[in-house]
């Protein structure tokens, strides 16, 4: 295909480390990593020179959700090898998340061209997030089926075995109609900014019904790949059907997916290792930077700085 042969593909060669590194992070925190690649492509890459831009913001979200398919798969293999993934938690939450992340992908190709308006909404989704991330609740400590936290409860008692045999018991997770709600808004966001199902999902595991971190992460994780391949097919489609194939940019996508492969195995190997505490800490801090950054830009585009 000619447009294959035109384009540069050793432009975006230093993608492939940080790409390892983001998918890396976001396998340990359980956010999407369409979080940290969106604002990359948004902010850095203006930065490196008129070369770099993407095509739009569109481009960007539908680029960044696209690399987050492989990342996610590539942990979901690392998670299910070690055999911390419960699915029967997760199916409550895809019910709701998967329909209405292709509700939020239409709607990003519907508001493409409005470049500000979508930069300004992802500003606000990622300071909205921060002190909900800070927002530090300790996850409850691991109860046994002796324990009498489980009778009374309603809720069925769910027991984990881990590949290296540690034993993970905890009540099946409730959603509940505001649990819906918040998991509805994540993943609309999730499939118009390419953000959000993995904000809302890990905080209802771990802080609302007290999933064992190893075990909420992976569930997590498999959670989000399920919203995110039904966002990402439906962006990617319509920037096909808007902008052809090379709506796409491939010399980037050349790099970041190999990247988020090998950066998906290794979050797992190195899940325990590093507090929660300091994860969330250092995402909520990113997530700030982001935030303001990609506010200002916004602003500016929308005329109310100047340039």
């Amino acid at each position: 295909m000619e447009f294959l042969a035109d384009l540069d593909w050793t432009r975006y060669w230093f993608m492939f480390p940080i790409s390892m590194a983001v998918a890396t992070t976001a396998m340990l925190s359980g956010i999407g990593g369409a979080a940290l690649f969106a604002p990359i492509f948004l902010i850095i890459f203006p930065l490196l020179g008129p070369e770099y831009v993407l095509a739009g913001t569109a481009a960007a979200i539908g680029t960044a959700l696209m690399t987050e398919v492989f990342g996610f798969s590539s942990g979901f293999v690392g998670y299910y090898r070690k055999k911390l993934i419960h699915f029967r938690s997760a199916f409550p939450f895809l019910m709701v998340a998967v329909p209405v992340s292709i509700i939020g992908a239409l709607m990003l190709a519907f508001l493409g061209d409005q470049e500000g308006l979508l930069k300004a909404a992802y500003a606000l989704l990622m300071l909205v997030l921060v002190p909900i991330i800070f927002r530090h609740h300790p996850p409850q400590e691991m109860v046994t089926e002796d324990d009498d936290t489980f009778e009374g409860s309603g809720r069925e008692p769910v027991s984990v075995t881990a590949a290296d045999g540690q034993v993970y018991n905890f009540k099946k997770p409730k959603q509940g109609v505001d649990g819906a709600a918040t998991t509805g808004v994540g993943a609309f966001l999730t499939g118009l900014l390419g953000v959000g199902i993995g904000e809302v999902i890990m905080p209802q595991l771990v802080k609302r019904n007290h999933v064992p971190v190893p075990v909420a992460a992976a569930t997590s994780v498999f959670t989000v790949i399920v919203v995110i391949a039904a966002a990402s097919f439906t962006q990617v489609s319509a920037l096909i059907a808007a902008g052809g194939a090379n709506a796409i940019p491939w010399n980037l996508v050349a790099y970041t997916i190999p990247g988020v492969i090998i950066g998906g195995q290794i979050g797992p190997r190195l899940q325990g290792k590093i507090a929660q505490r300091t994860m969330e800490k250092t995402i909520a801090t990113l997530f700030a930077i982001i935030g303001l950054a990609m506010g200002y830009i916004a602003l500016r585009e929308l005329g109310l700085f100047g340039a």
